[in-house]
């Protein structure tokens, strides 16, 4: 089984050079299995098409995302810490080599084939996470808007646009300090526009009498 899923990767890391190389539709199931050093057969033992091993890298960045950002709300907290982690935990993806080398891999198709961008979105539930968050702060009454998703929308934006997009376009990574500052300011932001005046207060019982 360790072989096995040893063989696997190889032909997975293979198929996103290929990939990020030659593109979608000028990738060689031949050169795969070249580049993984194995067999064309081997490559079709696991995968059946190149379709087959594009939605396998989509499934496999889907679920890194959704393992890093195991993020929820928690109405006896404070917002701001709050956003930060969940800033963080974005930040880990955005600096995580294998999962930005799939993303520039996805994104380089999702351009050219509506099929795939529609199967990336299928499997990258990246927005409903920050969606399910914003939507709990609403309800417990730390932020104030009529529109969650918006502003889940915003607070990812003042993430991403210096980090994530940059670092698609160059291959270069954003740097750990980097990140944090993005991170901090985007929170702060976020509660200053949308927190309630407690939002970043500590709940009654915790404070000091």
């Amino acid at each position: 089984m360790a072989l096995r899923e040893s063989k696997r990767r190889q032909i997975v890391d293979a198929a996103i050079s290929e990939f990020l190389e030659n593109g979608f539709g000028g990738a060689s199931m031949d050169r795969i299995a070249t580049r993984a050093m194995v067999s064309k057969r081997t490559v079709y033992n696991h995968f059946q098409s190149k379709e087959d091993l594009f939605r396998t890298i989509v499934g496999m960045a889907g679920e890194e995302a959704r393992t890093t950002l195991n993020v929820t709300y928690d109405p006896s907290r404070p917002l701001r810490p709050q956003l930060v982690e969940l800033g963080q935990a974005e930040g880990r993806l955005i600096r995580s080599a294998s999962f930005m080398r799939m993303m520039r891999m996805a994104m380089g198709e999702v351009l050219r084939d509506a099929t795939l961008a529609a199967e990336l979105n299928r499997c990258s539930d990246h927005l409903s996470i920050f969606n399910a968050f914003f939507a709990a702060a609403k309800a417990s009454g730390a932020l104030i808007t009529d529109d969650s998703e918006m502003v889940s929308s915003q607070f990812i934006a003042l993430i991403k646009a210096t980090t994530f997009w940059p670092s698609v376009l160059s291959g270069r990574p954003i740097s750990a300090e980097d990140m944090d500052r993005v991170v901090e300011h985007g929170a702060t932001t976020i509660v200053a526009a949308f927190g309630a005046p407690e939002a970043d207060s500590a709940p009654a019982s915790d404070q000091n009498p």
